[in-house]
């Protein structure tokens, strides 16, 4: 028997443990309120961007369908798929800015909504195996993919994505009356309710924050007169999910942006997973942590497989679900099951999707810009691990001037080929090959000896 005086030792149900149907429901209900949010908003993102307003209410429900579905393979871990936790499955914010950019791409060509879908899907599909495969060599791979890399890469991200929650916060892309007062003051209000809900001490509404704040933002709107409700489409009361609805197509320079992020997303979730085996009370080194981490990988990649054949974006194991776990004391991966159902049953019904697309442009950007915030800070929290030497400085310096300065300025390219325009027109790719081929060819600094 093992003895633990650290706060993770006060677990109420451990890993392994099957709390009574009533409890174990509730902690799964603080785990979907935690993630419900940051599952549908890059949907909602997307949709509006790539003018897919139709598609999407389906598109919500399928996002939150095979994020239950992947959220089972995790707890259950059928065959070691998966990692045996409750890790929760969540479509992925990193790939923001490689799907969009597919997408207009696509777009630009004079692509109807389908072709844009089948391409996003297609592109994706293809790219789950990549982190299928990474995920029998995540120990290797993580001397290649430093957190020096990871970090910029992830910065890069969230700085890139920044330009996205503003523009809503302005009232979206060529609206009418973009930069209104009105919108900016729903965008701030949103905000600030964020924000002082975060410096609370009560742990509930923290998690809450951002639900809460979406509500009184959807609320002043309304009072406002700039959320008015729209009669619901007429759509089925069940969502069934369809393998390839919009078709299947595939773009070698759509794909290498794709790629690429989920390369980053395999070391990513293997922090995510080391977190949540800490907190849990298992091993975070040895054979039996390596293989939960490449069970873990490897469940996120068929998640991510799953969420392309019906039609969604990549999944990933969301992080946020570590502090529901260390708040509530349940670590009980029976609880997953209950998450997965839960997940599940809000998927199978599209009129919620119909529902949450109705969230006004500035109410949502107002919450999305503290998600894109965080996300960079993440990148710099990360960057705090790595040694900030003179080779490392040098790396980051020129991955963010490389990164950032390609996606200030996109006519740079314009003279180039198009294959040259579509793989490094994106700020990740740039900046993050950039990271890489620097982080690989830059000798190490010379460990200076005290004399």
């Amino acid at each position: 028997m093992t003895t633990d005086s650290s706060p993770s030792s006060d677990l109420l149900y451990g890993l392994d443990d099957r709390p009574e149907p009533l409890p174990a429901f509730f902690a799964a209900l603080q785990h979907v309120l935690a993630c419900f949010v940051g599952i549908i908003t890059p949907t909602l993102i997307i949709g509006g961007v790539l003018g897919l307003a139709e598609q999407l209410p389906y598109l919500i429900s399928m996002g939150l369908m095979v994020s239950g579905v992947g959220t089972l393979i995790q707890a259950r871990r059928p065959f070691g798929i998966g990692a045996g936790m409750i890790c929760v499955q969540g479509t992925s914010f990193a790939f923001l800015s490689a799907v969009l950019g597919a997408g207009l791409m696509v777009k630009a060509r004079g692509g109807s909504p389908d072709d844009i879908l089948a391409m996003i899907f297609g592109v994706c599909f293809f790219g789950a195996f990549i982190e299928m495969i990474l995920s029998r060599f995540i120990g290797r791979l993580q001397r290649i993919v430093t957190p020096l890399v990871t970090g910029i890469v992830i910065t890069i991200i969230g700085v890139s994505l920044i330009k996205v929650g503003i523009t809503d916060v302005g009232g979206g892309v060529n609206a009418a009356n973009f930069g209104a007062p009105i919108n900016l003051a729903l965008g701030a209000l949103v905000l600030v309710i964020i924000i002082a809900l975060n410096r609370l001490n009560n742990a509930w509404l923290r998690l809450s924050a951002i639900i809460i704040g979406l509500l009184v933002g959807c609320l002043a709107a309304w009072f406002s007169g700039v959320l008015v409700p729209k009669a619901l489409p007429d759509l089925p009361l069940v969502s069934l999910p369809i393998p390839f609805r919009y078709g299947f197509a595939f773009d070698w320079m759509a794909f290498i942006p794709v790629a690429l992020i989920y390369l980053i997303t395999a070391i990513e979730t293997t922090g995510d997973l080391t977190a949540n085996c800490m907190i849990s009370r298992q091993p975070i080194k040895g054979p039996e942590y390596l293989q939960r981490i490449k069970g873990g990988v490897f469940g996120d990649g068929i998640s991510s497989l799953i969420a392309a054949v019906f039609n969604t974006f990549p999944n990933t194991t969301f992080s946020q679900n570590n502090g529901v776990i260390q708040l509530s004391g349940v670590a009980s991966r029976y609880v997953g099951y209950y998450i997965g159902a839960i997940l599940i049953v809000l998927g199978l019904f599209p009129l919620i999707g119909a529902v949450l697309q109705q969230i006004p442009k500035p109410v949502l950007g107002g919450a999305t810009l503290v998600m894109f915030g965080s996300v960079a800070a993440a990148g710099i929290r990360i960057l705090a691990q790595a040694p900030l030497d003179r080779r490392s400085l040098l790396i980051m310096a020129t991955s963010f001037g490389i990164g950032l300065g390609v996606s200030s300025q996109p006519e740079l390219l314009n003279q180039m080929p198009q294959l040259v325009q579509n793989v490094f027109g994106s700020a990740i790719t740039s900046g993050g090959l950039t990271a890489i081929l620097m982080n690989l060819l830059l000798p190490l600094e010379p460990e200076r000896n005290s004399r």
